[in-house]
């Protein structure tokens, strides 16, 4: 599963999720028109596993993000 977050340049509080898919060009899609005219937004594209650590944090692992 990919998910799909928006963020402000150069702040890590501000993380929005903005969809979730299980075809990675689906969340290309989806992110790019997420910060699209935006240019004070970046997307983050993560892929989760369905697993958590001991804290019941789900794992994630991050596939793409804007520069």
């Amino acid at each position: 599963m990919f998910q799909v977050y928006t963020k402000k340049r150069g702040s890590e509080l501000s993380k929005i999720q903005v969809g979730e898919f299980s075809d990675l060009e689906e969340a290309f899609d989806c992110a790019e028109k997420a910060i699209e005219n935006k240019p004070d937004l970046k997307y983050v594209i993560e892929e989760t596993s369905g697993h958590f650590n001991s804290y019941g944090e789900l794992l994630t692992e991050t596939v793409a993000e804007s520069d």
